[in-house]
């Protein structure tokens, strides 16, 4: 199988992480499905950037938390490439929320993150799985987070979703073999607006300091960091599946 005709689909790619997966896959030749829930422009940004990197792509609107949207997403891709070799479940969201404050999130907010964060890989990795088998060697990675080892980050409830992804990822990995590969990749804190957006930039420019002194590396990753691992996970590490791998600079470490 050569690698300019692989074909990878990246859910929650119109920024952060997802886009800068897509176009370090984009530059080794592979082709890229950029799933956006509601910003077309950013996608097309995406898009744009996989082509100018020597790749194909093209933009696909779904809401992965609905199971039909995720049916319809991996028959967009089988449209437009025949092929999916590699899927990528990095969309997700956050309700910002003290620890301490057992009254700042509702269930309604925990079903909400649950359907975004976990049912949405679910629902994604069993609509792709026959595509993905057939490749031959197919691979899946999941983003969870520290957060879902430490219970820290943004929310209880949000932590809570990431270690239900990262428990997910071995249950997939279990039943998808030999023939696909599931592993994740765990962030700490990731120097994206997506911190800027859900606590407030104040909070997440203290939230980074603190970070950075924890690190052993004195630093926080940035998205094209952690999307190197995601690429070599993808598109190598051929004898890893049920993997959670933790990128965080060293914070576990402290």
């Amino acid at each position: 199988m050569a690698t300019e005709t692989r074909v990878a689909v990246i859910t929650g790619a119109g920024s952060g992480i997802g886009a800068e997966t897509a176009r370090q896959l984009a530059a080794r030749g592979w082709r890229v499905v950029v799933n956006y829930r509601s910003n077309a422009d950013a996608a097309a940004r995406v898009v744009a950037d996989c082509k100018a990197a020597g790749g194909d792509a093209v933009a696909v609107q779904a809401d992965v938390g609905d199971d039909a949207a995720c049916r319809a997403l991996v028959q967009a891709a089988l449209g437009a490439f025949g092929r999916i070799d590699a899927l990528m479940n990095n969309a997700g969201e956050t309700k910002a929320a003290p620890a301490a404050d057992l009254d700042a999130l509702s269930g309604d907010d925990f079903l909400r993150l649950y359907r975004n964060n976990v049912v949405s890989v679910y629902q994604m990795t069993r609509a792709a799985a026959p595509a993905l088998k057939a490749s031959g060697a197919g691979s899946v990675v999941n983003i969870g987070s520290r957060a879902g080892i430490t219970g820290g980050g943004t929310s209880t409830a949000y932590a809570a979703t990431k270690a239900s992804v990262h428990t997910l990822t071995k249950s997939l990995a279990r039943v998808l073999g030999p023939e696909v590969r599931v592993n994740c990749v765990a962030p700490g804190y990731v120097d994206t607006p997506w911190h800027a957006r859900g606590r407030g930039a104040a909070e997440a420019e203290r939230a980074k300091a603190g970070m950075i002194a924890k690190a052993s590396l004195k630093k926080v990753a940035n998205a094209a960091e952690i999307a190197e691992v995601c690429v070599l996970l993808l598109a190598g590490a051929t004898a890893m599946t049920g993997e959670v791998v933790c990128v965080d600079a060293g914070v576990h470490l402290a």
